[in-house]
């Protein structure tokens, strides 16, 4: 089976794992410390705080920021769950907009979003590796006063205009999951360039001045995450290989993944669109090839939350599916997968 995620480690990281048993400094420690530092350097803000996961960094982001009962949050129709969650976890009400032709929020909707139900956060998602229109949701924040959550969860490296993600709103939210382009297993981060705010993450992240929780990682991530990290612009240049090989040989067959002008797409998924996808699943899982639908549902459908039209989402996942991209492939991995889907070439619309 060609799986669809493959998180790979090397004898570097076995060795960092045995050092950290043997100093029996397993959390609180030097590691902890240099991913922090290094991640922040890398995304290019001034503060990153390291949690347990994806879905905590996104909730404290809210909570830093201020949010409670009765405070509207936009999010995009399409992500993974976490994102509409972590809004009703914060006690903010959830609304939900549709996305672009990017998988992204859409920015037109956006504002009629946020004159109708003026939120005090915006969460765009830069779904797949690719990055939202963060240009102009800046804007927005400037002009109408809300903040902005980047939910870069699956967008570790990827870049508008030269700006990394993470690095565009208020405050930038990371999961280091087994599946993203860096793997701890599990893990989150929150970056930041206000030290207000990143003053108020500190607060729920270390006890004293509120009640918090309990949410730091180990040495053993840490020092995981950070030499996955050390590696991750090679890895997703290979990623980006991969993607520059399949739209080449499936242009006219499938509805390509579109790379928004000025940017660097990471490919965390190499995202398709077929009206026959069922069909396309069963022939790829009989060549063992692991393809999958991200997602299944919409964020509004799925928590019963308010919502403005989602015609394009509402299109989009009933067709979406994803292939291998992992920097782990090989070359004839590569081609049986682009072989195996060139047979739907009959199916064009």
């Amino acid at each position: 089976m060609i799986r669809i995620v493959e998180p790979v480690f090397s004898e570097e990281e076995k060795r960092a794992v045995l050092e950290i048993i043997e100093s029996h400094q397993i959390t609180r420690g030097e590691w902890t410390k240099r991913f922090q530092e290094e991640f922040a350097r890398f995304v290019g803000t001034d503060h990153c705080f390291t949690v347990c996961s994806g879905t905590v960094a996104l909730f404290i982001a809210l909570r830093a920021l201020g949010v409670d009962r009765r405070d509207k949050v936009v999010v995009p129709a399409m992500s993974f769950m976490a994102t509409i969650d972590s809004v009703y976890l914060a006690c903010g009400e959830p609304v939900v907009v549709d996305v672009d032709e990017y998988y992204t929020m859409d920015l037109n909707q956006l504002e009629d979003a946020v004159k109708k139900f003026k939120p005090k956060v915006v969460m765009p998602v830069h779904l797949y590796g690719g990055m939202a229109d963060m240009e102009g949701i800046m804007e927005l924040s400037e002009r109408y006063g809300f903040y902005v959550v980047e939910d870069a969860a699956q967008a570790h490296g990827a870049e508008l205009k030269g700006r990394k993600a993470g690095a565009w709103g208020h405050v930038g939210a990371f999961s280091f999951y087994a599946s993203k382009n860096v793997p701890m297993g599990e893990g989150g981060a929150l970056t930041t360039n206000d030290p207000e705010i990143a003053k108020k993450i500190r607060q729920w992240i270390d006890f004293g001045d509120h009640p918090a929780f309990n949410v730091r990682i180990t040495e053993f991530q840490a020092a995981i995450g950070t030499l996955q990290l050390r590696k991750l612009p090679q890895r997703n240049e290979r990623r980006r290989e991969i993607a520059k090989t399949y739209s080449g040989r499936l242009e006219g067959i499938f509805e390509l993944p579109k790379e928004r002008p000025d940017s660097y797409h990471v490919y965390h998924l190499y995202t398709l669109r077929h009206p026959e996808r069922e069909k396309v699943l069963e022939r790829l899982k009989e060549k063992g090839v692991d393809a999958r639908v991200y997602y299944t549902y919409l964020l509004h459908e799925l928590r019963g939350s308010e919502h403005l039209p989602t015609p394009n989402a509402e299109k989009f996942r009933k067709e979406v599916f994803s292939i291998p991209v992992h920097p782990y492939l090989s070359d004839e991995e590569v081609d049986l997968i682009c072989g195996t889907l060139t047979e739907f070439s009959h199916l064009v619309r």
